[in-house]
């Protein structure tokens, strides 16, 4: 049979038959391939149209002044505000991202310059483990144990830097803002931590072989060959992080107290964005107006997020692209 199919490809009409098929595989595979990838683009223009549509009636009810409106009450007069949520969204995740940077990058460059083979590996995979628990067991230990030390130190804050706007009030049990920042802060550090890692090992040896030659110290050549040369992934690494902080729900939701104000101190009680839609979807089945404020609240977080999220792709991509083999 096969020498049989070797004939057949030996004469010219075979071999154009051959070929015939072989370009038929080809255009059948990049089509099914295309549809996948068109299909997830399409996935994305469907949510976006879907809570655009959803939330037509708020948009032509409270126009632009949504997004400046301070009130949500669903039960009473109708009026529907989304910047306390999204005040409440912008604070926490930049807590989150001051608290976690600096020891995520931290652990990316030991993890990748300095820690011993024998560490390295086993690390790097409990750190990219992480990443995969789930936001409600961060919410739980959040809730019962995280908190309530927290308040110790809170009240610290309070009784020696009350005069400060940040610390200056009464601490509320330490649910509130402060608590929802430092969960966040603790559930992108094994994302930060495991992408920048990675940007840092797809630097070259070379780079760091020439700033070891010129005589610089290990602290040198990382600072200025090795961070300089992946900065762009490093940036992407704290974006990735901050899409999210901005989107996390379920371990903010328990954590931050689920008042809808905007205060200057991180011990009281707020909401974000996430928060506040878990926590009204099922009080706004019952109310259209309602219902359809929550989808603009959905399609301003979607927005934000993906436009986050792209930034950090694309500066991923761009170290990515380096032709340097990746140093093991």
């Amino acid at each position: 049979m096969e020498a049989a199919a070797n004939e057949a490809r030996s004469t010219p009409l075979g071999f154009v038959r051959s070929l015939a098929r072989a370009r038929w595989g080809d255009v059948l595979f990049r089509l099914v391939v295309g549809i996948f990838g068109l299909s997830l683009l399409l996935l994305a223009a469907l949510m976006v149209w879907q809570l655009f549509f959803e939330s037509h009636a708020s948009i032509s009810t409270f126009g632009w002044g949504f997004l400046s409106g301070r009130v949500w009450n669903a039960a009473g007069a109708g009026v529907f505000g989304a910047a306390p949520a999204i005040y409440g969204t912008f604070v926490s995740s930049t807590i989150a991202i001051l608290l976690a940077v600096p020891i995520s990058l931290g652990a990316a460059i030991f993890l990748a310059e300095m820690a011993p083979p024998w560490l390295r590996h086993p690390a790097s995979f409990l750190v990219e483990s992480l990443a995969a628990i789930p936001s409600v067991i961060f919410g739980l230990w959040g809730y019962y144990l995280l908190a309530p030390k927290l308040a110790v130190i809170e009240q610290a804050l309070a009784d020696h830097f009350g005069f400060v706007p940040l610390f200056g009030t009464h601490v509320y049990g330490a649910y509130g803002m402060l608590a929802a920042g430092v969960i966040l802060a603790i559930m992108i550090l094994p994302i930060i931590t495991a992408i920048a890692r990675d940007s840092l090992l797809a630097v070259p040896s070379t780079q760091r072989e020439a700033m070891l030659a010129l005589g610089a110290t290990k602290w040198e050549m990382i600072s200025r060959a090795v961070v300089q040369y992946c900065r762009s992934g490093l940036v992407g690494a704290v974006l990735l992080g901050l899409g999210r902080a901005l989107g996390e729900t379920m371990a903010v939701t328990m954590l931050i107290g689920k008042v809808y104000q905007i205060k200057t101190s991180l011990f009281l009680p707020a909401a974000t964005t996430a928060s506040q839609i878990a926590s009204e979807f099922g009080e706004a089945q019952a109310n259209p107006l309602g219902r359809s404020a929550l989808m603009e609240l959905a399609l301003i977080l979607l927005v934000v997020t993906l436009a986050v999220n792209v930034a950090a792709r694309l500066l991923v991509w761009r170290i990515a692209r380096s032709p340097e083999m990746i140093r093991e």
